[in-house]
């Protein structure tokens, strides 16, 4: 009997993947070492506070560990109503607050949620990668626009562009470059999009880690983009809650119910025990934050200091988050400078993965150890010299 033939047919990925694929500039960062500092991971270094962790325990042993309901926990949506009301000077119904699986979901929910094949998607270039990656999955028309030399928005260049969009999406503080967009420019902003439907989403993630004199503005403070804005939040960055995977959005009824379907057919609820440690961060963490924002604040000016004895090396003062975007002279892309340094044993992040204008640029986290700040410092000095 003669055997069957096996064949391989090759199955293409669908449309979306493909567009993603086509544009997207995120790039796979390789296993570290033991003998690499790595500088640039974007997540807390800190472990998440020991209450916060014993309130999951507690859940745990209580018998939370069946499906939660798909917007969240009433007794969370609650929590975060309270707040987004003091931050939004009106209140908030709870009704409106949806509880996603970190802030990458509920970015995604809101974006797929909104965006039809061919509408128009205005972000800032560079900025947090995800966003184009999104747009692209839902078929949308990304528009990227260069920041100014000071890597805060060009309001002219971006009120040409805004002109016919669906949506605008920015992260305030912003990843990667750390700037902090002030009241002026989302006042500006606001004033731009006046008598237009164009909506607004503002990823604030890092809204707790600012270091200006100022106190920071969240677009939810801004009454000419009331109304308009869709506001994302997650827990991972101001509790050290990266693992943990509890986000949220709030914004125009109708656009939270759209992303709630979005996130119900993908994601599902969050597990219970999460967002009951969540709560417990809410109401007991505010002194954790503010150790943690201590400890990044000391960290930043090490870095700082330590880089500024670079040559070829040009990094502006960060104003938010816990990210460094210095300009470099090589005559080398980000991607080849990145390798470069790896082989000095530093791990950074290319300019490049957060669009075309963050070319000649790369972004350095000091979520990292003092010890490590000094010492990846130390080995990027060396490497330069070798250039």
């Amino acid at each position: 009997m003669t055997p069957a033939v096996q064949t391989t047919t090759a199955v293409p990925a669908s449309h979306a993947v493909q567009r993603i694929l086509s544009t997207s500039m995120r790039v796979q960062q390789p296993q570290s070492t033991g003998d690499l500092v790595s500088l640039a991971m974007g997540e807390p270094d800190f472990d998440t506070p020991l209450q916060i962790r014993e309130a999951a325990n507690r859940a745990l042993a209580e018998g939370h560990t069946h499906y939660a309901p798909l917007l969240g926990e009433p007794v969370l949506r609650e929590a975060l109503a309270g707040k987004l009301s003091v931050l939004a000077g009106h209140a908030v119904q709870s009704a409106d607050v949806l509880v996603t699986q970190g802030g990458t979901a509920a970015l995604s929910a809101a974006i797929l949620g909104l965006v039809n094949p061919g509408d128009k998607v205005v972000i800032p270039d560079p900025t947090y990668s995800l966003y184009s990656d999104l747009i692209s999955m839902a078929g949308g028309v990304c528009v990227p626009i260069p920041l100014g030399t000071d890597l805060h928005w060009d309001l002219e260049a971006l009120g040409r562009a805004l002109v016919g969009a669906k949506l605008f999406v920015f992260c305030n503080p912003s990843n990667p470059t750390g700037i902090v967009h002030t009241q002026v420019e989302l006042e500006a902003l606001g004033g731009l999009l006046a008598g237009t439907d164009t909506l607004v989403l503002s990823d604030e993630a890092y809204s707790d880690l600012v270091y200006t004199p100022e106190p920071f503005t969240s677009a939810l403070q801004v009454d000419s983009l009331r109304g308009r804005t869709i506001y994302c939040q997650t827990f991972s960055k101001s509790y050290a809650m990266t693992g943990w995977r509890v986000g949220y959005l709030w914004g125009p009824p109708e656009v939270i119910a759209a992303a709630a379907r979005v996130h119900g057919t993908f994601n599902g609820s969050v597990n219970t025990a999460s967002q009951l440690a969540a709560l417990t961060a809410l109401r007991t963490a505010d002194p954790d934050v503010r150790r943690m924002h201590a400890a990044y604040t000391r960290r930043r000016e090490l870095m700082i200091d330590g880089l500024a004895d670079i040559e070829g090396l040009h990094a502006s003062s960060p104003e938010g988050a816990f990210y460094l975007f210095p300009r470099y002279d090589a005559g080398l892309t980000a991607v080849e400078l990145c390798a470069h340094l790896r082989g000095a044993g530093v791990a950074v992040r290319p300019g490049s993965e957060f669009g075309k204008h963050g070319e000649h640029h790369v972004r350095l986290s000091y979520a990292a150890s003092e010890e490590h700040i000094r010492e990846g410092v130390r080995r990027l000095g060396e490497a330069f010299a070798r250039l």
